[in-house]
């Protein structure tokens, strides 16, 4: 655009002041426009224009009274105020790039003749975007299975490789979807559309989660919330919700777990038609809470719920299909680790071990992640060999996934070998670990 329409760029003293980081970093844009208005001079009109918000939003945000989460609003405030991406959770917005990089348009060159052309020439994307426009309308109910399938793609990807390679493509088609949110359609398919945006949106923040990018997370998390509730889907809140409350046990946040655990089990048993599978998995996850917070009884009392729902299981069950990964392997293996969470490593071992001998070998992440808790139990029992043996091959599949979780355990157990530091088998480990994953400052000691 020409310099007289470029949005004024914000003072580099503001951009650098840690309130302002802090503010950005949390999303915060309360506190993000005050310190607009204060520190550059852009009052909350000019904030609205240049954000596509209306004044009254703007207003309501400063005094307390609303919270902006959708991701949309959020990249049109970094363009619009000119906020760096990387302070705000996202990609690198297109206006950063320097001037001095961009690429300068050039004269047209002649156009060959017709027989010249190739045949793979491709229409630009205002052409695409134009002919999205125009197809918008025509959504049924296949359009919305279609969407389903490649969510269910997504998920068997993540399991074999990580998630961080898919985030932009499952961030595109979920801003894809919330625009289609925007039109009038049909019921069945709008409340179809609202929870294929709802499904995009826990995908998203389960990848940053993997990443152990916290804060984005939880801003994606909430995203699906909102979603769900627009069509009161209560299952579905009810799995965001223990997707947030495992996050905070990652975030030794265990009061925080099980506050955010028993909402998700409050929202699931006011739903019609909640399945045992469901209200299985809210019991687990329940006594992880628990594990983390050290209490024996609730975790031992969450466990045998989530067994006893498990058994009421009937082929004929309506589940979400976001909750069948929760089968019978899973069962044993997560009580396995509900377990060595509590430090009763002699009872978790053989749970785990069974699960993991019965896991596919495509599960990359999930075999990592559970040789790691076998591991880690064998070492609590005093079993070096084998558990530095088990860690080694949890190292083999954590090198196939792209999981800083993954990763982040592993890097955990060798903490855990620092009695046994000069023993070969720790030694051989170390090796393996620094060949095998990449370091982390402070993680390993040379």
């Amino acid at each position: 655009m020409p310099d007289a329409d470029r949005p004024q760029e914000l003072p580099a003293r503001l951009l650098t002041d840690p309130e302002m980081i802090n503010a950005c970093r949390v999303r915060d844009f309360a506190r993000v426009f005050r310190l607009v208005k204060a520190r550059a001079g852009i009052y909350p009109s000019m904030i609205a224009r240049r954000c596509d918000l209306t004044p009254s939003r703007v207003g309501e945000v400063i005094a307390g009274r609303r919270q902006l989460l959708h991701m949309d609003v959020i990249e049109r405030i970094s363009d619009g105020l000119r906020i760096p991406g990387g302070m705000l959770g996202l990609a690198r917005r297109p206006w950063e790039t320097p001037q001095a990089l961009a690429v300068t348009e050039r004269e047209t060159p002649q156009v060959p003749e017709p027989e010249e052309r190739s045949a793979a020439s491709l229409p630009g994307p205002d052409v695409d975007s134009i002919l999205a426009l125009a197809t918008r309308s025509n959504l049924s109910a296949a359009t919305l299975e279609a969407f389903r399938s490649s969510i269910e793609d997504y998920w068997r990807r993540d399991d074999q490789h990580g998630g961080e390679a898919l985030r932009p493509a499952v961030v595109g088609q979920l801003r894809y979807v919330v625009g289609l949110l925007t039109e009038s359609r049909p019921p069945s398919i709008q409340n179809g559309l609202y929870g294929i945006a709802a499904e995009l949106a826990r995908l998203t923040g389960w990848t940053y989660f993997d990443a152990r990018q916290y804060n984005q997370a939880r801003a994606y998390f909430t995203e699906a919330l909102q979603l769900a509730k627009e069509i009161d889907d209560r299952q579905f809140m009810a799995n965001v919700l223990a997707c947030m409350s495992l996050q905070a046990t990652y975030q030794d946040k265990p009061a925080d777990s099980l506050a955010l655990v028993t909402a998700a089990q409050d929202r699931a048993r006011s739903a019609f038609g909640t399945t045992p599978r469901v209200l299985s998995m809210l019991s687990m996850r329940e006594a992880f809470a628990h594990a983390t917070l050290g209490s024996h009884t609730a975790t031992h009392r969450a466990i045998g719920e989530a067994h006893r729902q498990f058994e009421q299981i009937q082929e004929s069950d309506p589940d979400p299909s976001w909750v069948t990964y929760f089968d019978e392997l899973k069962l044993i293996v997560d009580t396995g680790i509900a377990h060595g969470r509590l430090g009763e490593a002699a009872t978790a071992e053989p749970l785990i071990a069974d699960a993991l001998r019965r896991e596919a070998l495509t599960n990359q992440r999930g075999r990592a992640f559970h040789a790691f808790w076998l591991a880690r139990t064998q070492l609590d029992q005093g079993k070096l060999d084998q558990a530095c043996g088990t860690a080694t091959q949890a190292l083999e599949s954590a090198s196939a996934v792209a999981s800083e979780r993954v990763s982040g355990h592993l890097r955990e157990f060798y903490d855990q070998l620092a009695p046994h530091r000069q023993e070969p088998v720790a030694l051989a480990f170390e090796a393996r670990l620094r060949a095998m994953l990449p370091p982390v400052s402070g993680s390993l000691h040379p």
